[in-house]
């Protein structure tokens, strides 16, 4: 019996290895074939495109119920009245092959989005009521096969955030202070949504969180029309930033990263990208001291992760945590965990970044209270 037992341990050690060395060699070759869309965009199903002057049409809104964008950590509450609005795109919870545009009444793909709402948006709801839009959003196989179809998927996926936007917008006071944030897919409309938009947020606009997405520098900043954040408590600039293991596979990433288009269409190639460090504010290292609290399960760890910007736009993490949760991707891509590796800090960027907003158009007596609640 034992040595049958210790027969059946090497089998599945021997298997754990072949499957590490199997997804080494061939790990984005499975992808691409396990999620990209089995049928051209043409031959697509189309869901309707979504109403936003009904509260269904959102994950999170002010008068959802249920809203899981006022979920909070142990020690931490929803503002009672807040005093900004933030808009929020989600990162890609469509995981299917048999469309390019997320269904809107697919169970899982709505799990998703109400999770990624829960770990990523309630992060602003100290200051800011969230406002997170359901979208037919582009395949996340699109991204691994980028072609005609996925272009033509991304563009619909847009207009439907652009929408949201003006709708978004439409309800609010003339005066409202207004964040934008988002995540991966939802950063790159956010982005596309400032190169198009700017102008009709004037003196509103608090700060742009476009995390898990690259902004190449400095062509991107020019098409946005706002600066890079530079320190903590500035106002009106854009924050962006991609993690990764200080010991990861970071040329692997960078070669990936080469293909992606800017905000002109044109491939990133080896223009650095923007990185803005949560712990900091700006571009500058900090240790895991600086860390308020990194989110494991829906619990606060402090002092667990410091980061760095490198040379290429990276923000490199260190010590590299195990715990996390399951969805660290190979190479050591934090991707999944960008807000969650720093929710602390970034709650308390946006209380700063507010105050500093208020005060450059209100005076220092102001404290973040400018704006009339929103509906």
């Amino acid at each position: 019996m034992a040595r049958k037992f210790l027969w059946i341990i090497a089998i599945l050690t021997g298997l754990v290895i072949l499957s590490a060395i199997v997804w080494r060699l061939a790990g984005d070759r499975l992808m691409r074939l396990a999620f990209t869309p089995t049928v051209g965009f043409a031959e697509s199903a189309l869901s309707p495109a979504p109403d936003y002057g009904r509260t269904e049409s959102w994950v999170a809104h002010p008068r959802l119920p249920g809203n899981p964008a006022l979920w909070t950590p142990e020690g931490f509450a929803p503002a009672p009245r807040p005093a900004a609005s933030v808009f929020f795109a989600s990162p890609t919870a469509w995981l299917g092959r048999s469309r390019w545009n997320a269904p809107l009444d697919d169970p899982e793909t709505n799990d998703r989005l109400e999770s990624f709402t829960r770990m990523q948006a309630s992060l602003f709801n100290g200051v800011a009521d969230v406002w997170v839009p359901r979208y037919r959003q582009a395949s996340f196989g699109g991204f691994l096969s980028p072609s005609a179809d996925s272009e033509k998927a991304l563009d619909l996926a847009y207009s439907d955030v652009e929408r949201a936007f003006d709708a978004f917008l439409a309800a609010l006071p003339a005066d409202r202070p207004v964040i934008l944030a988002g995540h991966s897919q939802g950063s790159r409309h956010i982005l596309h949504l400032l190169k198009a938009r700017r102008a009709a947020l004037g003196d509103r606009l608090v700060a742009v969180y476009a995390a898990g997405w690259s902004v190449a520098l400095p062509e991107d900043l020019a098409l946005t029309g706002i600066p890079a954040c530079e320190g903590a408590g500035q106002s009106g600039c854009l924050l962006s930033w991609q993690s990764f293991a200080a010991d990861g596979e970071i040329a692997k990433a960078l070669a990936g990263f080469a293909a992606v288009p800017d905000l002109s269409g044109k491939p990133l190639g080896d223009r650095p990208m923007l990185c803005t460090n949560p712990l900091t504010g700006g571009n500058g290292a900090a240790n895991a001291d600086r860390n308020a609290g990194m989110l494991v399960k829906e619990a606060l760890v402090p002092r667990r992760v410091g980061a760095r910007c490198d040379a290429t736009g990276l923000l490199l993490i260190e010590p590299a945590p195990a715990d996390i949760g399951p969805f660290v991707l190979p190479g050591g891509n934090y991707h999944v965990y960008d807000y969650g590796l720093f929710w602390a800090n970034l709650r308390a960027d946006a209380e700063a970044r507010l105050s500093a907003h208020a005060e450059a158009r209100f005076g220092p007596d102001s404290e973040g209270e400018a704006g009339a609640e929103a509906p």
